[in-house]
């Protein structure tokens, strides 16, 4: 597990990232106390079953982080310089305690950085797919990562 440097990635690269990650109740609780988000969907079982959704939601920003998480390994570590930005986060589907997320991710586009000749710009887009194949989240990151040392 290692990431790439700027001059490795081609636009259309696609990863599936072998790293699986089941939401237990405690990572939900934990990051919304932790957060100091209080929604009753996220803390309180009685609440989120008279919700709509019949249980409790995981908070999206936690899944929003999994996911960033989860896409690390092949695609920055070791080579990013810094994240630039993230854009277009979306989180279409409920995560629920006990769903089972992996991570895809895609270059989307490249360029070299003005202001760092050693360094490129990378925009991964990343998605989190449930364990029935649904997009629960998605996000375009731009990473300023290293060029392959000479």
């Amino acid at each position: 597990m290692a990431g790439k440097f700027f001059d490795e990635w081609q636009i259309g690269d696609r990863i599936e990232h072998p790293i699986r990650r089941t939401v237990t109740e405690t990572d939900n609780l934990l990051f919304s106390t932790m957060t100091h988000n209080p929604q009753p969907l996220h803390l309180d079982a009685e609440a989120a079953r008279a919700s709509e959704f019949g249980q409790i939601l995981v908070n999206s920003t936690f899944t929003f982080s999994l996911l960033v998480g989860l896409s690390v390994g092949e695609t920055t570590l070791g080579t990013l310089v810094a994240n630039l930005g993230f854009t277009d986060v979306v989180t279409p589907r409920p995560v629920f305690i006990g769903d089972t997320l992996r991570a895809v991710s895609e270059v989307k586009e490249l360029r070299a950085s003005k202001s760092r000749p050693e360094a490129g710009i990378v925009t991964f887009v990343h998605e989190a797919i449930n364990q029935r194949g649904e997009v629960v989240c998605r996000c375009e990151r731009s990473a300023l990562l290293l060029r392959r040392p000479s």
